[in-house]
């Protein structure tokens, strides 16, 4: 009678420590996707594509990953025409967001009509900061 008690104990106390390790486990996994979820990059193309030339000049910009994802493009200050840099950023930016990098870096992305050489520099800017992310 003892021996069945203590094996019956022995099997017990077993099942319970894999199950905890098992939870264990679980957790881990859901702590590291959140984790993924949550980290958040910012690239500056400022320095990556300072030989990036639009019509006038540079034109950096801040690439912001959020889980894998493009969240959000922005452009910062620049020679460009205002006008011109607003129309190719309208017209290039939502082209990316939202992608993962790896999408993002497979678009061929449409340039704005009538400012054509700054969203070709916009575009090159964006592959050159998600190139940096993926190394």
């Amino acid at each position: 009678m003892k021996k069945i008690t203590k094996t019956i104990a022995l099997v017990l106390v077993a099942a319970l420590l894999s199950g905890g390790v098992a939870m264990a486990k679980t957790a881990k996994k859901k702590t590291a996707k959140k984790a993924k979820a949550t980290t958040e990059q910012v690239i500056f193309t400022g320095e990556l594509a300072k030989k990036v030339i639009g019509y006038q000049g540079t034109t950096p910009l801040n690439i912001t990953v959020k889980g894998g994802k493009i969240e959000k493009i922005e452009a910062l200050p620049n020679q460009e025409t205002p006008q011109y840099m607003r129309r190719a950023a309208a017209k290039v930016f939502p082209q990316y967001e939202g992608l993962t990098v790896e999408q993002a870096l497979k678009v061929k992305a449409d340039a704005a009509t009538g400012a054509t050489y700054t969203s070709e520099a916009l575009i090159k800017n964006i592959q050159l900061g998600l190139q940096s992310v993926k190394k």
